[in-house]
């Protein structure tokens, strides 16, 4: 029996056949919204219901009620305000309008959105609400910095000329990853979130989860990401030699989630959660600085929101785990909360070490990760300085 979307109902936005061509032909003689390349992820998604129940962009009121309250004004969950930016010029231009277009760098037309509102943006209280900061370093708060002054909102219907969803052959929608949850005959499945290779700490987190549960969905980011991660092919190409060489591949969903990153820490675990649910998962891995960057958040504050919200509202039920790592004493994966050896027998690697080493050239210990996937890292990192 599969888990119910977020809100109760999954959210489908797009248009096909004589529908999408007449919306196609009607939009080319509409004021155009050029949209920012990560909100092009936030389309998608309230397209395909990733981010339902919502139909389109927030109005005022809902991104007020949001970022103040983590709440719908009709009292949904909901953590984050997916709001569509536009200059004053693009929303003077708009303003007598009742449609637009809304359309990517190259003018291709990726939806229409019927304008409910059109108001300012509140750009340092979004960022202290959803970021915790007003930081323009924050890669998140940067974005906002960046994007218009003006929000756009509106229920939308997605067209989609010139887009593509990535990674063809894995599943990118709510609906299709359902589908496949299904088709396993999985009653349980748990979700874990990544925009990084997986190493042997997530690795063990993974398969302690799936002692519990029917099946896995390793759903990695592959939106918008911020200058310095590893690129999604690149990661992609580690899942699949992990999940080729170490997992049953019978228990294993690998799909793919085109989101934007957003580094939101405790506000965008909840964000992931819901997502999630929408993708069919009854349970997610919350660990350690879950969606974090810099040092920005504490390190257990992505499972500590949980408690601040009524969970009676999010069907999906977190897992929360503890700083994973090899224990040389133990001579395997622990935790603290299972292993009473001393730092100096645990191998934990910082990011910023790992690609020390391989930009280097050097090899990684095999307690931190897998040799295959080392081999393909370290193939990505000489590349970098062939380049």
């Amino acid at each position: 029996m599969s888990i119910l979307p977020h809100g109760g109902r999954l959210v489908n936005r797009t248009l096909a056949g004589e529908e999408l061509e007449a919306a196609l032909e009607k939009a080319r003689s509409l004021e155009k919204i050029r949209i920012e390349p990560w909100e092009v992820w936030d389309l998608f998604l309230i397209a395909t219901g990733g981010y339902s129940p919502l139909e389109g962009f927030v109005d005022r009121k809902n991104y007020l009620s949001v970022m103040d309250r983590m709440e719908l004004e009709d009292g949904t969950l909901y953590a984050i305000p997916i709001v569509l930016s536009a200059s004053d010029e693009t929303a003077s231009k708009l303003a007598a309008q009742g449609e637009a277009a809304i359309v990517d760098g190259s003018d291709n037309i990726l939806a229409t959105i019927e304008i409910v509102d059109i108001f300012d943006r509140e750009k340092e209280r979004e960022a202290r609400a959803v970021f915790r900061t007003t930081d323009e370093k924050h890669p998140g708060v940067a974005r906002i910095y960046k994007g218009g002054d003006k929000c756009v909102a509106g229920p939308i219907r997605f067209i989609g000329e010139g887009f593509q969803v990535p990674f063809s052959g894995y599943p990118a929608t709510p609906e299709a990853t359902r589908n496949e949850i299904e088709r396993k005959g999985w009653d349980t499945c748990v979700a874990f979130q990544t925009r990084n290779p997986v190493h042997r700490a997530h690795e063990y987190l993974q398969k302690c989860a799936m002692e519990m549960v029917d099946g896995l969905l390793l759903h990695p980011i592959v939106g918008e990401i911020k200058e310095g991660d590893i690129p999604a092919e690149v990661r992609m190409r580690c899942y699949e030699v992990l999940i080729e060489n170490y997992y049953p591949k019978d228990r294993v969903i690998l799909g793919v989630l085109p989101a934007p990153m957003r580094y939101a820490g405790p506000r965008e675990a909840i964000h992931h959660a819901i997502m999630r649910q929408n993708y069919g998962c009854t349970h997610i891995i919350i660990g350690r600085d879950h969606a974090g960057v810099g040092n920005y958040y504490g390190t257990f504050d992505a499972q500590r929101i949980f408690d601040e919200i009524d969970r009676s509202k999010l069907l999906i039920q977190p897992l929360f785990f503890d700083h994973a790592f090899f224990c040389k004493r133990c001579g395997q994966m622990a935790t603290v909360k299972t292993c009473p050896h001393g730092a100096e027998h645990r191998i934990f690697l910082s990011g910023t070490k790992v690609r020390e080493k391989l930009r280097n050239g050097e090899d990684l210990p095999p307690e931190f990760t897998r040799r295959e996937v080392a081999e393909i890292l370290k193939e990505y990192y000489r590349g970098l300085q062939n380049g």
